[in-house]
């Protein structure tokens, strides 16, 4: 309203009806596309609802009880959608919220036939008076979403509290049709747009860990400028691990070490690169620099102690790869896993990794490089007997030790 009173918006009903649909299908377009059947869900409801307002509008008043009908249905139909599970579009996920829109459509085409029944209409103005019941629907549901946004901290999730604002507000000037339908074309933007941070957020944070993922960290290491040191980290033995105890017990283990990274001092910043695979980046600061850091998290991950949380556990391990497992040299770590395997679930056991360092400050040496040597790195202190930090510079005085050269 504010941006029509200043002038900002000054198109007429037709463009901005035709800008209103453009925002809903694209953004029930972009949620199939996107596999999000919340958000489409929420799309639709709101497009019924926008299609119950503009044949509530006869002659020179608005038939109240649809209106409050109408109302009183959307808060409740966000607050369900809201809590609903990501299902895809399967005929499963889809049907029972398809029955409820239906039932609701055939509720407010009662009402608009009926034309009240004698029940107080609301006459045609820029703004409508909402019964107390009405503002109490969307106060509960306002406070309901907000606290599921909040717990969340999903983009769709609090999409869903803005575009109930937005809708609020289309229904508060549905006199106006040029205001409610710019309230109503906000409300569908407000979801599409949901549906593009999501993605943002996918590709550029790693769901299960809550880290930024491969991507933010190739993005990161073209803005850093020299100096600059580079962190790979593995967690140690985690396949046999992730095999033996099964892949929710692996999940857990990421997320363990993944809360200990996360927390890194000396202004590191840690990323999930794939797999039980982590790295750390530290912008301005040298090997020398960081390496108390990293020492300080390694022992702090080592000293964590770990709790299975399910009974769910592999003795006999699955796969090839095991048949064959005490025949590849690893008997001792082997040993170690299936030792675990025994134990009472209860007990609490450790999670150990090892990092590789390397860093660049001169020369201007391509940032691929030094992730390339930080690597090697890792699998010299992986190779070394794990759980310890190995640097570049390390590894090539070993090297230099082994060829014989001072």
């Amino acid at each position: 309203m504010l941006l029509t009173d200043l002038g900002w918006v000054t198109l007429a009903l037709p463009s901005l009806t035709f800008l209103y649909y453009c925002a809903l299908i694209g953004g029930m377009l972009l949620a199939w596309r996107f596999r999000s059947s919340r958000v489409f869900l929420a799309q639709l409801a709101f497009f019924l609802a926008g299609q119950a307002l503009s044949l509530a509008a006869t002659g020179h008043t608005l038939a109240g009880p649809a209106i409050d009908a109408v109302a009183v249905l959307v808060p409740l139909n966000l607050i369900l959608i809201a809590a609903m599970q990501e299902r895809g579009f399967t005929v499963m996920a889809m049907a029972p919220a398809g029955v409820m829109l239906f039932l609701q459509c055939v509720i407010v085409a009662v009402l608009l036939q009926s034309g009240g029944l004698g029940s107080r209409p609301h006459h045609l103005a820029a703004t409508i008076v909402l019964p107390n019941y009405v503002l109490v629907s969307f106060s509960i549901a306002a406070v309901m979403l907000l606290i599921r946004s909040l717990l969340t901290r999903k983009p769709v999730d609090s999409s869903f509290l803005w575009a109930l604002a937005a809708f609020f507000l289309a229904i508060h000037y549905a006199g106006s049709a040029r205001l409610s339908a710019v309230y109503s074309a906000t409300a569908a933007c407000i979801l599409a747009v949901s549906i593009i941070e999501t993605s943002y957020l996918l590709a550029y944070h790693d769901e299960l860990t809550a880290l930024p993922s491969r991507r933010a960290f190739n993005d990161a290491l073209l803005r850093l400028q020299e100096p600059y040191s580079v962190v790979m980290v593995d967690i140690d033995h985690f396949k046999r691990f992730n095999d033996t105890y099964g892949h929710d017990t692996g999940d857990e283990v990421l997320r363990l070490v993944a809360s200990n990274l996360s927390r890194v001092t000396g202004g590191g910043q840690a990323y999930r690169c794939g797999g039980e695979e982590f790295a750390i980046l530290f912008p301005g600061k040298t090997v020398a620099e960081v390496l108390d850091h990293l020492e300080k998290l390694r022992v702090k991950i080592e000293t964590s102690e770990f709790h299975m949380r399910h009974s769910d556990r592999r003795q006999v391990p699955r796969g090839p790869d095991r048949r064959s497992q005490r025949t590849r040299g690893r008997g001792r770590a082997g040993h170690a896993i299936r030792q675990l395997a025994h134990d009472d679930t209860s007990a609490p056991f450790t999670v150990t990794v090892s990092m590789g360092v390397a860093a660049s400050v001169k020369n201007k040496v391509h940032p691929d490089t030094i992730v390339q040597a930080a690597d090697k790195a890792l699998y010299s202190a992986k190779a070394n007997g794990r759980n310890r930090i190995e640097t570049a510079s390390d590894r090539r005085r070993t090297r230099a030790k082994t060829a014989g050269i001072a």
